[in-house]
């Protein structure tokens, strides 16, 4: 169960105000160069609508009507723009209810971001005062809105009115002002946009809202997302899952990536899913797509919002005039994971025809820069890759820029790209990143320019992938038995104080569950132990019981292949000597004994009970091999049994689990199960468990079994 707020998110009536005006208001507004007022009004001279600058110092102003107040306008407005210091921000929002405004932005920033306690409560205000009013409020410490539709450059940014308000199909979406506005600036080079909407300080108005609204925007094809982090991670699901049915692609950058939370976990699965992971796995199973790199960002959204669907295979052609270009661009396909699919019969034969018998006439082609003296004859290679039914998309290097070369042939680029119905990328291999032909293509809406060519077939990967995802989140019937969350809760209640469970109680959750444990007695002394070790008969394997020893290994409170009951006994004596010594205030439940788990491949099954997102899923390699190379797949939980073999399938010792070098494979069926009764569990218990590590898992041929578990419960 992912943790939410009550409040649902805003639609596309409820901001449509705020967002699209008619009416603006700008409080504050002034003719000082450089204050925030003037540059709002500047900023506003492409709009289409009314503004009415507020001040009572001025009868107009930049060629707009000025007013004293709010409630002197003619009529009511649709946004107000607060340029206005922080002590008056509330009154000026109750003004705005007071006038039926529809939405308020505010400037003023020293809100909650300062971290102080009456700062933080003005804040609260703030959001109070949106609640109470139905004014939408966004900020505070906001730079503002962008509209290009209609022009309304709602926002302070010096020089937004000289942008040139390119029209187009990517909306963006920011809670830094200034990162989203770098990628805004590519209407410079011709790129359209179709919103910039930044959040701020988020006292009403979120990033998860923005994205709902733009979902539901005809004219936005694909939405960016620059996230610092979510307080509410259902909200931020139901937005990007809400932008994927609408068949929209929404690329999130999240900055601070740096990992420090596992540092402090108390199990393995603690340090196979920190914070960063979970934003990561979130992303991924609303059907978005997340990049670690702020430069593939827009050119990632360009691509999807030019794009249609891939009307035939997988595969990719490259044609290129160098060689050497044609490498580095099959290189990054293999990289990527991109198939290189050999020419057709007609689309070879036409290539012979033109390209001289010292290219190369294959995939990737070389057609070198004999086909370059005419456009004509460029144009027919172009053609013929974009016929080749076994191609998906066509990359096209373009290896320097000249007056003669590039800007030559970006016409009959662009001709070409009008004649298919698939994407032609451009990849701008020279570091000329503005020369000759480059403004045309960067502003052509079916000419996608990239100018990295790992960008561009990580970027093509992605487009492949989002197009083939399926929602995985079937309903499905349940596996475990509905008495297993009540079992389950009673146990945990009468686990006492402090968080975790001993070994014993953990796996008697499991097994609520109806994942397999081994036969186990709890014993007291060793006498006990060798009386259990009689009635369940060797191997077996003898272990410390404790709460407050959660690592029982190093503590030496455990002992493996113990035989008979005298083995047994002194194992035991053993083990609660060393553990004293360990942690001598430690309580001791007792000692287990309990049969060995035949030999196996050790997998380890966890769950980090994430506070945004809530519970998440760990599957990967048991043993050392969890911390040495850190393979595992995460999913949100619960998870379908095609989920969970998805996540075993991405391992990347997968093939140990089928079969490798003549030893035999795990039974795939009782793992994945066991998997989705895992998932089940940490569902239902989302509310009281913040850690499961189940490690390890013997699996093999025969069966699967949890050997060991730990039960972490939330403060």
């Amino acid at each position: 169960m992912i943790p939410t707020t009550a409040r649902a998110l805003y639609h596309r009536d409820d901001l449509r105000r705020l967002i699209d005006p008619a009416v603006v208001a700008i409080v504050g507004a002034s003719e000082t160069r450089g204050s925030f007022g003037e540059r709002t009004l500047s900023n506003m001279s492409a709009f289409t609508g009314k503004v009415y600058a507020i001040n009572p110092k001025y009868p107009d102003l930049l060629g707009r009507p000025c007013v004293p107040s709010l409630i002197d306008m003619p009529e009511s407005p649709d946004c107000v723009v607060l340029c206005v210091a922080r002590p008056m921000v509330e009154a000026m929002i109750e003004s705005a209810a007071a006038v039926k405004a529809g939405g308020v932005i505010i400037y003023a920033s020293g809100f909650a971001e300062t971290a102080k306690p009456d700062r933080i409560e003005a804040q609260q205000r703030l959001q109070r005062l949106a609640q109470r009013t139905g004014v939408r409020v966004v900020g505070p410490n906001c730079v503002g809105l962008a509209n290009t539709r209609s022009g309304a450059g709602l926002n302070f940014m010096p020089d937004y009115a000289g942008m040139g308000h390119r029209r187009g199909p990517i909306g963006i979406v920011s809670q830094s002002g200034a990162l989203g506005y770098t990628v805004l600036q590519g209407m410079q080079r011709g790129i359209g946009f179709s919103h910039y909407l930044a959040a701020g300080n988020s006292c009403d108005v979120d990033v998860c809202d923005f994205i709902s609204y733009l979902a539901e925007d005809e004219a936005t094809k694909s939405i960016i997302c620059l996230l610092e982090g979510v307080n509410d991670g259902g909200r931020f699901l139901a937005a990007a899952r809400k932008a994927r049915g609408a068949g929209k692609a929404l690329i999130v950058y999240k900055t601070g990536n740096s990992e420090t939370s596992s540092k402090a976990a108390m199990s393995h699965t603690g340090t196979m899913v920190g914070s960063i992971v979970a934003y990561r796995t979130a992303i991924a199973e609303a059907g978005a797509i997340a990049l670690d790199n702020l430069e593939a960002v827009l050119e990632t959204a360009a691509f999807m919002a030019r794009t249609k669907p891939p009307s035939r295979g997988r595969g990719v052609g490259i044609l290129s005039t160098s060689g050497g270009a044609a490498v580095i661009c099959a290189d990054k396909a293999e990289a990527h994971g991109v198939p290189l699919p050999p020419l057709e019969a007609e689309t070879d034969r036409v290539l012979r025809e033109v390209v001289p018998d010292f290219g190369s006439v294959a995939n990737p082609s070389d057609v070198t820069a004999e086909v370059l003296k005419s456009s004509e004859t460029f144009g027919v290679c172009l053609d013929a890759f974009l016929s080749d039914a076994g191609f998906s998309a066509l990359v096209l290097p373009m290896i320097f820029a000249h007056a003669s070369s590039s800007g030559a042939r970006a016409p009959t680029i662009v001709a070409a790209a009008a004649r298919s119905d698939r994407p032609l990328a451009v990849v701008w291999m020279n570091e000329w990143y503005q020369g000759p032909g480059s403004e045309l293509l960067d502003a052509d809406p079916r000419v996608c320019m990239f100018r990295s060519a790992d960008r561009c077939f990580a970027t093509l990967r992605a487009w492949l992938d989002w197009h083939e995802c399926r929602d995985e989140r079937p309903a499905e019937s349940r596996r475990s038995d509905r008495s297993a969350e009540q079992a389950a809760r009673i146990i945990i209640a009468g686990k006492g104080r402090g968080p975790a469970l001993s070994e014993t109680d953990s796996k008697r959750i499991l097994a609520c569950y109806g994942i397999a444990t081994p036969e186990e007695i709890l014993a007291r002394d060793a006498e006990g132990a060798a009386l259990a070790a009689g009635r369940i008969g060797g191997p077996l394997a003898v272990k410390i019981v404790s709460p407050d020893i959660l690592h029982k290994t190093e503590a030496g409170g455990v002992r493996l292949a113990v035989s008979t009951p005298q083995q047994a006994h002194r194992a035991a004596e053993e083990i609660l000597q060393s553990c004293l010594r360990h942690a001598p205030q430690a309580r001791i439940d007792g000692i287990s004994v309990q049969q060995m788990v035949p030999s196996g491949l050790e997998m380890v099954l966890g769950v980090k009970n994430d506070r945004q997102f809530g519970p998440l899923l760990a599957v990967g390699l048991g043993g050392v091999m969890v911390e040495l190379i850190a393979d595992a797949a995460v999913r949100l939980v619960p998870v379908t049994e095609e989920a969970a073999r998805s996540m075993l399938a991405s391992l990347r010792g997968y093939a140990l689990l089928t079969g490798f070098r003549g030893r035999p494979g795990v039974d795939l069926d009782r793992l994945a199960d066991t998997i989705c009764r895992l998932s089940e569990l940490a569902h239902d218990l989302s509310d009281v468990i913040d850690q499961i590590d189940v490690n390890p898992v013997i699996a093999s041929a025969h069966g699967v079994v949890a050997a060991d578990a730990l039960i972490v419960c939330r403060s």
